[in-house]
Formats: structure tokens, C-alpha cells, sequence
């Protein structure tokens, strides 16, 4: 048993913004009603968008095949609500874009297809991974990349690692935590059933110590079912203590290379809602169609953690908790450090949606002062970048240079512009950066 070996692991950089999780950490989850209408977009994951299976008129019923996968790296979408399909067409989407998206008119009856689960134990790990893709299980801590492809590492990258990302890092949302709380054998459970599609040696559930109910209630949980070679890993309470490759940091002391994968360090990382998904799914046969999302601000009367329908709308979700939209200035899909402010509150929950946060003030402009040289942001970067040199580089348009600094590893967190005494944006030269590089290395396999 690894149990009880860790203290408080962390990882070298990093920021300590304020945790603003007091409102709706001790809030149970209560589910939403579904709304009367709902839009479920087609695209919710990283990758090719799902191609809609059905048509204006037709019925649907919860849990049914709205649209199907649009290749390996994709995911289906399922029916949130049982009722009439009002149009296939352009929606407004969290990402200010306009993307395809299926209305359902709600007939209230919460009518479902027939579910099955399957018996992962005996069935093979193919079945387990098999079943996971067909419920559209995507990474629910905000990166939404299809489950299935994680768990699908090629046969010369053998994984020992598996990583339950319960950090939940990002200010005020409390979504994971709750989860936690409440459904603990479920997670657990979810746990085993992606250990053994990868076929994993080890286990460890990554929890910030400011989290000692989640933590105490997991452990508990382990030692009662002695899992072998599974532990919860203590971790500080640390901004961004959730990436991907900082979690693996931590835990593990691996370093993940420049330009590379979890996988290439034999580890793979899902969150704990991502694990309470693929309980779900194998268990019962209910597909991604529902997802747990705290909504908090200073505007909202009642702050909670919400089991809501996918597709529903942001301003039903906001109506709800008593939030007071004529003080509301500004709506954040998600948590502040790494969230999308939204264009318009109509734009509908999707599948990567952690929490709805609702603000009374905008950010007021500041103008940005000369780089000082102070050596903040290298210090803060996670990635042990230098955003600053970065930055000054993209501004010159000297991408062939930022490429060479690696500007592609940044994950936009958000560190280095916390830090900044000059009020520098250098997340926004991080994200132009990324994307002429990008572009530019597309060209040149082009022409080759």
C-alpha cells in the first residue's frame, strides 16, 4: 500500500491567488430542473466536432444519440432532455463563436433510452475504453479532451501511472470538491475501471490541502476497500497545482518533456469527475448528458453546486441561484485564473462547463507599463518558461524565435500576468504566439 506515505507535494513555480471557495464548499449539490428549451452544441471537445444524427421534428429521448463521433479524436453527443428537436443549426457557444448546435423543445416527461452496463471486470480493457467513447466522456476539469483517446496509449508507451486530478486549483469553484464529498465510492469505483483500461501498477487521487474533509473521506474510503498501490497524494494549495503536468510533477517527481504527453512518463491524468463519468457509463450505461457546476460570484444571491442538463442555458442557470443580473457585469464560464468570459448568458452549459462565476465589476483598463526585468513571471511560470523574453519576442513578431523558447509548452494559466508589477498581457502574447507558430509549422509540412 502506498497510503499515507505523502505530506504537502507541490511543484516548483506557481502563484497563491485568494481561494474565494467559503460561499459553496459546504453547499450540497442539488440538481436542476431542466429548462423548457435547451441548445446542446455539437462541438464540446477538443477535435473534430460530432455530426448530428438527427433532424428538425424528430423525438428524442434522454440519453439518445443526438450526434455521432467525427473521427478517433472526437466525441458523441447525447440528449439532455426527452422532447422535440426544434432545429440543427448555428448556436452561440461559451466560446463566442457560432457553432452547429441541436435545439430540443422539452416535453417534461424525462423519458430515456434503455441504459446497460457492462461487466468490466471480466470484459476486456478494449470493452472498458469502448464503452467510455460511446457515452461521450470528455476530460470534465475544462480541457474536455476525449476520454477514450487517453486511455487508448500506443502499445510502446506502457502506462504505470494513473492520476485522479482532484486539485481543483482555480478561485471559487468547489464543483470537485463536492463530488468528492458526496460521491466517493462512485469515484473510487471509476478509479478502478480506468486503472484497469490502462492497465496502471499505481493510483494516486492529487487533493489540495485545502481540502482536508475530501481528503480524510478518500483516504477512508481506500483503506476500507484496501485498493492496492493507491493513495491520496497531499498536495499544496497552489495555482495552477491542477495542470496536467504540474500534477504529475508533484506526485511523481517525472518531468514531462518539452512538446510531450503524459504518456510519455508512463502517466495519464483524469480529473475525479471524469472518473464519476466513467462510473456512470460502465456501471450503468448512462451516457455524459449532466455535469455537476458551481455557480458563485459576488451578484449571486444564492451561491451552489448544481447538477445541471447539458445545453442549458447560462442565464436559467443564473436565474436560479437569485443572481442579480442588472448589478452583473461580467459572467465567467469556469474560474477566473483560466475561464471564458462569456459574449452574451444565452450561451449554453456544456460538457467542460466547472462553474458559472458572475462578477459586478469589469476589469478596469490598465494601460501596461515597460517590462522592469524584475524576473517575476520566470519565477511564477510552471512550465519554466521566460514569459518575458516571450513576450518581447512575440511583439517583434519574431516567432521563429519564440518557437525556439518554446513558447508552444506555455498552458496559459495566467501566472506570469498575476505577477506582473507592469501590468504586461502576457498571456495574450503566450496565446498569438502559440498560434503563429502553429500556423507557421503547418505551412512548412505543407510544402514538404
Amino acid at each position: 500500500m502506498l497510503f499515507g506515505l505523502f505530506g504537502k507535494l507541490s511543484f516548483k513555480g506557481g502563484v497563491h491567488p485568494p481561494h474565494h471557495k467559503h460561499s459553496t464548499q459546504s453547499v450540497p449539490i442539488q440538481e436542476l430542473p431542466p429548462p423548457p428549451a435547451l441548445v446542446i452544441p455539437l462541438s464540446q471537445h477538443l477535435g473534430a466536432p460530432a455530426a448530428a444524427v438527427v433532424k428538425k421534428g424528430d423525438q428524442v429521448k434522454i440519453g439518445q444519440v443526438l450526434a455521432e463521433a467525427g473521427g478517433f479524436v472526437s466525441a458523441p453527443v447525447h440528449a439532455s432532455v426527452s422532447g422535440k428537436v426544434t432545429g440543427v443549426g448555428a448556436s452561440p457557444h461559451p466560446s463566442g463563436k457560432h457553432v452547429t448546435a441541436v435545439e430540443i423543445e422539452n416535453d417534461t416527461t424525462d423519458a430515456r433510452v434503455d441504459f446497460s452496463g457492462i461487466n468490466w471486470r471480466e470484459d476486456a480493457p478494449q470493452a472498458i475504453v469502448n464503452r467510455i467513447a460511446d457515452a461521450g466522456i470528455v476530460g470534465m476539469g475544462g480541457a474536455s479532451f476525449p476520454s477514450h483517446v487517453k486511455l487508448s496509449p500506443p502499445s510502446n508507451k506502457p502506462i504505470d501511472t494513473l492520476i485522479l486530478n482532484g486539485a481543483e486549483c482555480e478561485p471559487y469553484l468547489t464543483a470537485d470538491h463536492r463530488i468528492m464529498l458526496e460521491q466517493t465510492d462512485a469515484i473510487i469505483l471509476g478509479m478502478q475501471i480506468l486503472k484497469k483500461a490502462l492497465n496502471a501498477h499505481r493510483v494516486f487521487i492529487g487533493i489540495e490541502d485545502n481540502k482536508p474533509d475530501a481528503i480524510a473521506k478518500l483516504e477512508e474510503a481506500i483503506r476500507a476497500g484496501s485498493y492496492e498501490n493507491t493513495s491520496v497524494a497531499r498536495l499544496r494549495a497552489k495555482y495552477p497545482q491542477g495542470g496536467e503536468k504540474q500534477l504529475i510533477q508533484a506526485v511523481t517527481r517525472r518531468q514531462v518533456p518539452s512538446g510531450g504527453l503524459p504518456m510519455d512518463v508512463g502517466c495519464v491524468v483524469h480529473n475525479v469527475g471524469t472518473a464519476l463519468a466513467v462510473w456512470d457509463a460502465v456501471i450503468n450505461g448512462v451516457p455524459l448528458y449532466q455535469r455537476v457546476v458551481t455557480v458563485t460570484g459576488p451578484t449571486v444571491g444564492k451561491p451552489s453546486n448544481l447538477l445541471v442538463r447539458i445545453g442549458t442555458p447560462v442565464r436559467s442557470v443564473l436565474e436560479h441561484c437569485e443572481t442579480d443580473l442588472d448589478r452583473t457585469k461580467k459572467v465567467i464560464m469556469g474560474g477566473p485564473m483560466m475561464g471564458l468570459a462569456l459574449p452574451e448568458i444565452d450561451a449554453p452549459v456544456v460538457k467542460s462547463t466547472s462553474g458559472i462565476l458572475a462578477l459586478d465589476t469589469t476589469t478596469p483598463a490598465v494601460r501596461a507599463h515597460d517590462c522592469i526585468s524584475c524576473g517575476n513571471c520566470v519565477k511564477a511560470c510552471p512550465i519554466h518558461l521566460m514569459p518575458s523574453v516571450l513576450g518581447k519576442l512575440v511583439d517583434r513578431e519574431m516567432y521563429d524565435d519564440a518557437d525556439r523558447y518554446n513558447v508552444l509548452d506555455c498552458i496559459e494559466c495566467g501566472s506570469c500576468a498575476y505577477v506582473c508589477p507592469s501590468k504586461i498581457n502576457l498571456v495574450h502574447f503566450m496565446k498569438l504566439g502559440k498560434y503563429h507558430v502553429t500556423a507557421a509549422r503547418k505551412a512548412a509540412r505543407k510544402k514538404q
